[in-house]
C-alpha cells in the first residue's frame, strides 16, 4: 500500500496536470460498461467513441481555503487575528488525521480502495444502468471518483459569486450538476469521473488521492475539509477524534447537509411534512447513518465487538465551535483588520478585477501577515476603553489614534471608540459602526476629519525651503490679514482669524508662534507665501482629502482658489485621515524620508510561496536639514501646548497640536522611529463643545493627550528612539534688520514702528527730557542694524528737562573753570574774570540743580 508523505498543497495543489486515459484503458472501461449503455440505444462502437471523445483532461485546483490574518502580539509572537471563507477548509496532512477516520471513511464508503485501480467497475456498471432507469444517482463510485466529484464541484463553486442574490441556488446547483445527473447526462458523469479517476491512480499515491477526497468534501454548509468539521462539530482536531466522532464525519460526507448536527431544529422534511434529524430526535438520520459505518467497520475487523457496541451506545453529541470570520472576530483590533481588508479588496496585487479580489479573499487560502503589533494597539484600546465613550447620547463622537514606524511606514496600531459592525444592523445609538475613522475612503474610512493647527507644519515646511529662518521675528498681533499669494496670484481676504484663548498675538519669532500654535503669527508666515505652495507641501507628503481628492485644491467657477484659502491652507480646515497625519510627522522624523503607510507584512499563497505584496516605497521628500529644523521647532511644542503628551521615558520626542473649533481636536507626537496621530470630536452632525462634556470623569477636549502618551510610550519601549538631528544653522540664524530711529515720536506710534519693523518693543520708566512729555525720549538700542527678535525698550519724556548739580568751580583758574562748565553744558558770564585770576565765587552755587544750558557766572580775585 502506497504511503507517500505529502502536504495538502502538495496533494491538491500538485494535481495542477492534465490526466489523460490510454487507449487501452478506454477500450477495457468501454467494454465492461457497454451492456449497460446498449440499454439506452447506444452501440458498442458509439460507446468505445463516446468514452474517447470525452474531456480527457482535468485541472485539479486548490481547493478554497479560508484567507487568514496573522498579528504580533504581546509576547512577539504572531497570532490569528480573523479569517474569512465561502468554505471553511483548514488543510492537513497525512499523519494529522487520525487512523480511525480513514477506516470509517474507507469501510463505509471504499473498502477496497487500496486494490482497485480507481474504478469499482461491478458497481459502475450497476449505477449506470439506476441513472438509465432514473432510479438512483449515487453510489459505486470510489474513494478516487468521489474525489473527482469534488474537485469538479469545487471548479464550478469558483464560479459562483456570493455577491450574486441567486449564490446559494448557484452551488446547489453545482452539486446537483455532479451528483443527481440521470439518462445520458448520468451515464456521461460516471463515465467522466472513471476516465479522470483512472489517470490520477496512475500518477498519485492511494494515501494522497484519500488526504485530498478528505480534505475538499463538504461536511455540511461552510463547513469543507476534515480538520474544519472535527473543529467545527466536536471542538477537537482530525487527529484526536473518538470512534464516535469518527464514525459520525463519515457518516455526514455521504450526504452533508441531511446529516450535519449543527441544526437543532432539524436538517429536511420527509414527504409526509414531519421535521427530520432533530436534536430532540437524537439526530435519528445521523445516528443510523454513523451507526452503518460502525457496523462496516466492524464487519471489515478496523474494530471489535466491544469498541462497536460502545460507540452505538453513545449519543451523538455535538460541541458546536463556530469558527467566526470576518473583522467582527477580531474584536477592538476589527478596525485594523477592516483597513487590511479594504487593502486586499482594492489593490491589483490581489486580483484584476474587484470580483478576482473579493473571491481572493474569501477563497485563495492566503496567509496574510499584518503589521499590526499589540504591543502597541493594546495601549491604544485600554487608554480608550478608559478614556473616551463608545457613543454619547445625542452627538456623534469619534476618537481614534494611529500609530505607524516611522522609516518603514508600517501602521502599528489603530483604536477606534466605537464597537465594530459592518452590516446593516449596526446600531449608532449604541456606538455601532464599521468605518475606519483613521482611514481615508479607499481604505473603509470616510471623508476625514481637519487636523487644526496639526496642519501648520505644511506652512513651517514651506517656510524652511523658501530659506527663511525659524528665528526670523513677525508681527502675529490680532488683525485681519488681508493679501495673499496664491497660486501666484493676490488674493484679498476678508475673514478675520482669531487665537485660541482670544489671544491677542504678539511680535515673536517662528519659535514661539509653533510651540504655542499662535494663528497670526502663522498667518503672517503665510503672507510671506504662496498658500498653493504650502498644499504642495502636504501633496508631496502622501497627503490628500478624506475623500481621495487632492490636497491641493480644486478650482471652481467663481472660486478659483477653492481648497487654497488663508484658513484651509494654514490652520488645518481640509478634511484629512488620521493616517495621512500620522505618516507626515514620521516623514519629519525619518529625516524628510517618506514611507508609503502599509499594513502587511507578508503574504504566503496556498502552495506555500510567498505573493508580491502591494507597491510601497519610501522616498525623499524633504531636504534633511529641512526636515532636522522643522523637528527642532516641533521639540518646542512638547514643553509647551503639547506638554501634556510627553511620554516621560527619556525618548525625545517631537510634536504638535490641533484644534478645530467647529470639529474637535489632534495631537500628534513621534520620535525617530514611530509617529501617533490621535483625532477626538464629532463624526458628523452638530457640533457641540468637546471642552463641556465629559465621560468618566474626563474632558473630551483632553483625551488627545493620554491617547497620544500611552501609545507612543509603547511604541518607544518596543522600537526605542534616538536623539533628533541638529537643526541647520542657516535656518536657526538670527537675521540683522534696520531699527528704525523713534526718539521726539508719541509712544504708540513708536511702538507701532518698530514692530512693524520687525522687533518687540517694551516701554521703559519715563525719564526726564527736553522733548515734549509723552514723546519718547530714549530708545535702546539705538536706530541702526541690529539682531532681529531684538526687544527694543522706549522710554517716554516727563515733560520736564533734566536737572543736574553745577559742578564747584570755586578757587580754580578762570580759564580751567570756564571750560569744565562748558564742557557740562553750561554757559560761563565772567564779572571782571578776563585775567587767569582765581575764581572767587559762582552764581548759581555749587551743587544746585540745574537744567543744561544754564548760565553760570564767575567772579574772580584781583591778580596780584
Amino acid at each position: 500500500m502506497p504511503q507517500t508523505k505529502r502536504t495538502v498543497n502538495g496533494v491538491l495543489g500538485g494535481l495542477l496536470g492534465l490526466v489523460g486515459l490510454s487507449a487501452v484503458a478506454g477500450v477495457l472501461v468501454t467494454a465492461a460498461v457497454t451492456p449497460a449503455i446498449a440499454v439506452a440505444g447506444v452501440t458498442g462502437s458509439q460507446a468505445l467513441s463516446i468514452f474517447e471523445e470525452l474531456p480527457n483532461s482535468l485541472k485539479v485546483g486548490t481547493p478554497m481555503e479560508p484567507t487568514v490574518f496573522y498579528a504580533t502580539g504581546e509576547d512577539g509572537k504572531q497570532f490569528q487575528l480573523a479569517k474569512f471563507y465561502d468554505q471553511n477548509r483548514v488543510p492537513v496532512t497525512f499523519e494529522q488525521v487520525s487512523p480511525l477516520l480513514y477506516d470509517a471513511i474507507l469501510s463505509s464508503e471504499d473498502k477496497n480502495f487500496y486494490a482497485h485501480g480507481g474504478v469499482n467497475l461491478g458497481a459502475t456498471i450497476k449505477a449506470v444502468v439506476d441513472n438509465v432507469r432514473g432510479t438512483s444517482s449515487r453510489g459505486a463510485s470510489t474513494i478516487s471518483q468521489q474525489f473527482v466529484k469534488n474537485v469538479l464541484i469545487q471548479e464550478c463553486e469558483k464560479d459562483a459569486s456570493p455577491s450574486d442574490p441567486n449564490y446559494q441556488e448557484q452551488l446547489q446547483k453545482c452539486w446537483t450538476d455532479a451528483t443527481n445527473a440521470v439518462g445520458s447526462k448520468g451515464i456521461e458523469r460516471k463515465l467522466q469521473e472513471m476516465r479522470y479517476a483512472i489517470q490520477i491512480e496512475k500518477d498519485y499515491s492511494k494515501n494522497d488521492i484519500l488526504l485530498g477526497y478528505l480534505n475538499i468534501a463538504n461536511f455540511g454548509g461552510t463547513t469543507y475539509g476534515i480538520e474544519a468539521a472535527a473543529n467545527y462539530y466536536f471542538n477537537t482536531t482530525a487527529k484526536n477524534l473518538t470512534l464516535g466522532q469518527a464514525a459520525t464525519l463519515a457518516g455526514i460526507v455521504q450526504n452533508p447537509n441531511r446529516y450535519r448536527i449543527d441544526k437543532p431544529g432539524g436538517t429536511w422534511t420527509d414527504g409526509t411534512g414531519k421535521v427530520r434529524n432533530t436534536a430532540e430526535s437524537g439526530f435519528e438520520d445521523t445516528k443510523v447513518r454513523r451507526n452503518y459505518v460502525l457496523d462496516r467497520m466492524l464487519k471489515d475487523g478496523k474494530i471489535t465487538q466491544e469498541q462497536h457496541d460502545a460507540a452505538v451506545a453513545e449519543p451523538i453529541t455535538p460541541n458546536i465551535h463556530p469558527s467566526t470570520q470576518g473583522c467582527s472576530a477580531a474584536g477592538k483590533q476589527a478596525y485594523f483588520c477592516q483597513y487590511v481588508k479594504s487593502i486586499i479588496e482594492t489593490d491589483e496585487a490581489f486580483g484584476s478585477s474587484r470580483q478576482d479580489r473579493l473571491d481572493t479573499l474569501r477563497r485563495g487560502g492566503l496567509q496574510v501577515h499584518t503589521s499590526l503589533d499589540m504591543r502597541v494597539q493594546k495601549a491604544g484600546v485600554e487608554t480608550m476603553t478608559e478614556r473616551a465613550p463608545v457613543y454619547l447620547e445625542g452627538r456623534d463622537f469619534a476618537a481614534s489614534a494611529v500609530t505607524i514606524q516611522a522609516d518603514t511606514g508600517r501602521v502599528l496600531a489603530i483604536v477606534q471608540n466605537t464597537n465594530f459592525n459592518e452590516t446593516a444592523s449596526a446600531d449608532k445609538t449604541k456606538g455601532e459602526i464599521g468605518q475606519v475613522y483613521a482611514a481615508d475612503k479607499a481604505h473603509g474610512g470616510g471623508e476625514g476629519f481637519p487636523p487644526g493647527s496639526a496642519y501648520k507644519v505644511f506652512t513651517l515646511l514651506d517656510w524652511l525651503e523658501k530659506g527663511h529662518s525659524v528665528n526670523e521675528v513677525l508681527d502675529g498681533r490680532m488683525r485681519t490679514f488681508k493679501e495673499f499669494t496664491v497660486c501666484g496670484e493676490r488674493f484679498v481676504n476678508a475673514e478675520p482669524i482669531a487665537n485660541f484663548g482670544r489671544n491677542r498675538g504678539r511680535v515673536s519669532t517662528v519659535m514661539d508662534f509653533t510651540a504655542t500654535s499662535l494663528n497670526t503669527g502663522y498667518l503672517a508666515m503665510a503672507q510671506q507665501l504662496d498658500l498653493c505652495d504650502i498644499n504642495k507641501v502636504a501633496a508631496r507628503m502622501g497627503v490628500h482629502l478624506g475623500n481621495m481628492k487632492p490636497v491641493t485644491g480644486t478650482p471652481t467657477d467663481g472660486e478659483p482658489y477653492k481648497g487654497n484659502y488663508p484658513y484651509e491652507s494654514t490652520l488645518g480646515s481640509k478634511y484629512i485621515a488620521p493616517i495621512q497625519m500620522a505618516g507626515v510627522y514620521a516623514t519629519i522624523a525619518n529625516k524628510g524620508i517618506y514611507c508609503t503607510p502599509k499594513a502587511i507584512d507578508k503574504v504566503i499563497g496556498p502552495t506555500g510561496k510567498e505573493m508580491t505584496l502591494p507597491k510601497s516605497s519610501c522616498s525623499q521628500v524633504l531636504a534633511p536639514e529641512v526636515a532636522a529644523t522643522a523637528a527642532h521647532a516641533l521639540r518646542g511644542v512638547m514643553s509647551a501646548t503639547g506638554s501634556a503628551a510627553n511620554t516621560g521615558d527619556g525618548t525625545p520626542l517631537i510634536g504638535k497640536t490641533g484644534t478645530h473649533q467647529e470639529w474637535g481636536t489632534a495631537m500628534a507626537v513621534s520620535s525617530t522611529k514611530a509617529a501617533t496621530f490621535v483625532y477626538v470630536g464629532k463624526a458628523s452632525g452638530e457640533n457641540f463643545s468637546l471642552s463641556r462634556t465629559y465621560w468618566n470623569g474626563w474632558s473630551m477636549n483632553r483625551i488627545r493627550f493620554p491617547l497620544a502618551r500611552e501609545m507612543q510610550r509603547a511604541a518607544n519601549a518596543v522600537y526605542g528612539g534616538d536623539r533628533f538631528p541638529d537643526p541647520a544653522s542657516n535656518l536657526i540664524r538670527r537675521t540683522l534688520k534696520d531699527l528704525p530711529d523713534v526718539v521726539g515720536k508719541p509712544v504708540d506710534e513708536a511702538t507701532r514702528i518698530i514692530e512693524e519693523a520687525g522687533f518687540s518693543v517694551t516701554v521703559g520708566e519715563p525719564i526726564a527730557s527736553t522733548v515734549g512729555a509723552g514723546l519718547v525720549a530714549e530708545q535702546t538700542p539705538g536706530a541702526g542694524r541690529v539682531a532681529s527678535g531684538t526687544t527694543v525698550t522706549l522710554r517716554p519724556s516727563t515733560g520736564q528737562p533734566p536737572t543736574t548739580a553745577l559742578p564747584n568751580v570755586v578757587g580754580q583758574k578762570f580759564p580751567q573753570g570756564k571750560k569744565a562748565l562748558e564742557d557740562a553744558g553750561f554757559s560761563v558770564t565772567d564779572s571782571g574774570c578776563s585775567g587767569k585770576g582765581d575764581i572767587e565765587s559762582q552764581t548759581p552755587a555749587a551743587g544746585t540743580p540745574v537744567t543744561p544750558g544754564t548760565n553760570v557766572t564767575l567772579v574772580c580775585k584781583e591778580d596780584d
